[in-house]
Formats: C-alpha cells, sequence, structure tokens
C-alpha cells in the first residue's frame, strides 16, 4: 500500500494528466485499454453518482461509479473540455497503451519504487483487488468491481491464498479455543 501511495503521489506532482489516469485506475481498478478507450462523452450521472461507461473484456458494458477524489482529479485534468478522448497524449491525440506503461514506469522510478521496472498499468489493477480484500469486502463483490464472470478469475488477482496468518486454521483453533474455554466455565443455576 505505501508504494501505492507513493506511486499516486508522484502522479499528483507529474501534472493533471497522470493524476487523472493513476488515480482512475488504482481506485476502479479498470484495465488499462477500458480507461484508454473512453471519450469525455462516456462520462455522466446516474442515480446520483457520477459514473464511467466502459467496455469489459468480452463487449460487456458497465458503469464505474466514481469516487469524489477520482471525480476532482478527472474535472481537474479535462478543464472544460466535453468532447474528445478522455486521455490525451502530449500531441492531443487519444494515449495509447504503451505511453500509458511507460508513464507508470517512470512515475514509480520518481517514486523510488524498487520494483518501477516491473510495473505495468495492470499493477494498479491487481493492488485494487488485493487492497480490496485486506479492507474486507467480499469476494463477489470484488468480483463484481473487477468485472469478471467467473469468481475463480478474481482470486488469481487477490493474495489471501499467500497470507498463512489469514488461513482457515487460525479460525478454527479460535473457535475451538472458545468452544472448549466455555465448556470447562462452571454451569450456574439461576
Amino acid at each position: 500500500m505505501t508504494s501505492s501511495r507513493a506511486l499516486l503521489d508522484a502522479a499528483q506532482l507529474d501534472g493533471p494528466r497522470s493524476e487523472a489516469l493513476l488515480t482512475l485506475l488504482a481506485y476502479n481498478g479498470l484495465r488499462i485499454d477500458e480507461a484508454l478507450s473512453r471519450d469525455i462523452e462516456h462520462l455522466g450521472h446516474q442515480l446520483g453518482h457520477r459514473v464511467l461507461r466502459i467496455s469489459r473484456k468480452g463487449g460487456r458494458d458497465a458503469l464505474e461509479p466514481l469516487s469524489p477524489l477520482v471525480e476532482r482529479a478527472l474535472d481537474a485534468y479535462l478543464g472544460g473540455r466535453t468532447a474528445g478522448p478522455l486521455f490525451l497524449d502530449d500531441r492531443g491525440r487519444r494515449m495509447y497503451e504503451a505511453q500509458a506503461w511507460r508513464l507508470v514506469r517512470r512515475l514509480a522510478r520518481r517514486a523510488e519504487i524498487k520494483s518501477a521496472a516491473q510495473l505495468s498499468p495492470h499493477s494498479l489493477r491487481h493492488t485494487f483487488a488485493t487492497s480490496l480484500d485486506h479492507a474486507g469486502v467480499a469476494l463477489q463483490d470484488i468480483q463484481d468491481a473487477m468485472g469478471h464472470a467467473d469468481p475463480r478469475t478474481t482470486r488469481r488477482y487477490m493474495a489471501t491464498h499467500q497470507h498463512l496468518d489469514r488461513h482457515a486454521t487460525y479460525a478454527f483453533a479460535a473457535w475451538l479455543r472458545r468452544a472448549t474455554d466455555t465448556a470447562d466455565q462452571p454451569h450456574v443455576d439461576q
């Protein structure tokens, strides 16, 4: 989480485009093509939420709610633009994936993240899933947020299976200890 915060801080210092793109990727867990293929016209409101209409893998459409932080970053970047690609490159054309990869790695180096050379926009998606898992969000809700049809795909993103301290054996041992302690208590008639 510390490296994610450092990366987002570096993006903020880099400028509005970097901040908007990395904030959207980090807070919504989007695939890079889901973000870069969008136009400003895909932004809207629904049921009191600011949303971004995206096209998921397989061509499925979805609405992504934008947190106030993401909304502010996007609005600051757009600066009043009302049409065209959501993310532009330095020449005013739609940003493409290789540019986003270079941006993430440049910002990771600036943030002094040790694994900067291995990071990609997809790394933010992994962090999104893992962070939701650590926050106690249910697997089905993470699956929905990621746009996965199969929960097994979602589980591959999450590091839960790698965290021995969260293994079910510990929950069972604690439950058994409580059950045993309760059974050992003298029964008092009332």
